[in-house]
């Protein structure tokens, strides 16, 4: 696999990654990888990036046996639990990392993109904590399913920015970010959220949020005495399932599965799962599998999930999927609603849209008796009540 000083030094994973930006940015990537790599190696950086994580973030997070799902599947189930994280997701992982640096940096603005719009929460709460100016570029699309993140940015003090461009969903908050970036490189720090972006993004991104797998690992040793067999994750841009998974690439008999928005199937076309029902590509500076036509032209998304409703995929992931160390599948709208009702009401845990695709997996009967699964539960459904009440009959 693809180490840090290999990719330190050629901003790839394998073919995937590197840098496709304006020259407007090229000094400030360059600046920001040099100041992340002194501070991942600064102890004092390091021990303040912890002391957040535990004190304010509320790590480390659990890792809950999950009775009633292993008796209904005949698996062994334990469920790593990043939604009881403070502001429900994995996301504040990064953005507490990212904002922490950005100040080191003497930033005195910050801007993201947002999807589900769990990431401009996380960036606005740490924003707000750390006294920093914040600005979310949020797809108009994607603020009218999650009106209740877009209430709490603002309520945070962030300047929500509803993007009308496109799709009006993640892509182009993403565009419009940039673009924002471009004019006001000198002051301004972009927070991507995910795993994707050009070089140094997906491997910071990736060491930030590898504190996920580091813990799971650990707890699942120090419970089971051994290894999962299976370790899963939901995957849009890849944050939360490349957290996870880095922990157990080098464990080459466990099996990893990444888990795409399947949407209304991909023989539909209709869905936002590239690593299933794409080829690699150039989008937001940089190479990866993509959701493209035959002219190169990114296609439209379909998904039920916010979150996961984006035609890219961070690098390392292509990488994963190109080198068969992780297994890549699509799970439909469907099957995803119903994996939400089925986790709320077998074990009493309502997931985010996004973390019901990696238990839509359970409904495949993939795996023998006993085989022990591991999964990353990577946020929970509070703002996702609104939209589960229109589309689910109870």
């Amino acid at each position: 696999m693809v180490g840090m000083a290999d990719y330190a030094t050629s901003g790839r994973f394998g073919e995937f990654g590197g840098r496709y930006v304006p020259e407007t940015l090229v000094p400030a990537l360059d600046e920001l990888e040099q100041e992340f790599n002194r501070a991942w190696q600064d102890e004092s950086f390091l021990a303040e990036f912890r002391r957040l994580l535990h004190d304010y973030v509320g790590r480390p997070t659990p890792l809950t046996e999950a009775p009633r799902l292993s008796e209904l599947t005949g698996y062994q189930v334990s469920i790593k639990r990043e939604d009881l994280n403070h502001t429900g997701a994995h996301k504040i992982n990064n953005a507490l990392g990212q904002c922490l640096l950005a100040k080191q940096m003497g930033k005195k603005r910050i801007i993201a993109e947002t999807g589900a719009g769990q990431h401009g929460v996380a960036t606005a709460t740490i924003c707000a904590m750390l006294d920093i100016e914040c600005v979310v570029y949020m797809g108009e699309e994607d603020c009218e399913r999650q009106k209740l993140n877009v209430f709490r940015m603002k309520l945070l003090g962030a300047k929500v920015v509803p993007v009308s461009s496109g799709t009006k969903t993640l892509k182009d908050a993403l565009n419009e970010a940039m673009r924002d970036w471009v004019t006001n490189v000198r002051d301004t720090h972009y927070v991507i959220g995910t795993a994707a972006g050009p070089h140094p993004y997906p491997y910071m991104v990736r060491e930030f949020q590898s504190v996920i797998g580091i813990e799971a690992r650990e707890q699942y040793l120090e419970r089971h005495k051994c290894l999962p067999d299976v370790g899963i994750a939901c995957v849009g841009g890849g944050s939360n399932a490349i957290g996870f998974f880095h922990a157990f690439v080098g464990d080459s008999a466990m099996k990893l599965y990444g888990v795409e928005a399947g949407g209304l199937g991909v023989e539909t076309g209709r869905h936002a799962a590239p690593l299933s029902a794409g080829r690699p590509g150039v989008l937001h500076g940089s190479y990866s599998y993509l959701m493209q036509d035959e002219d190169g032209q990114i296609m439209a998304t379909e998904s039920v999930s916010a979150g996961l409703d984006y035609p890219g995929v961070g690098a390392e992931h292509s990488f994963l999927k190109d080198s068969g160390r992780v297994e890549y599948v699509a799970v439909t709208d469907n099957e995803a609603l119903n994996a939400f009702r089925w986790l709320a009401e077998n074990e009493g845990l309502i997931p985010a849209f996004e973390s019901a695709h990696a238990f839509g997996l359970f409904q495949r009967g993939l795996w023998t008796p006993g085989t022990r699964v591991l999964v990353n539960l990577s946020g929970r459904g509070d703002k996702d009540m609104e939209r589960a009440s229109q589309l689910l009959e109870l």
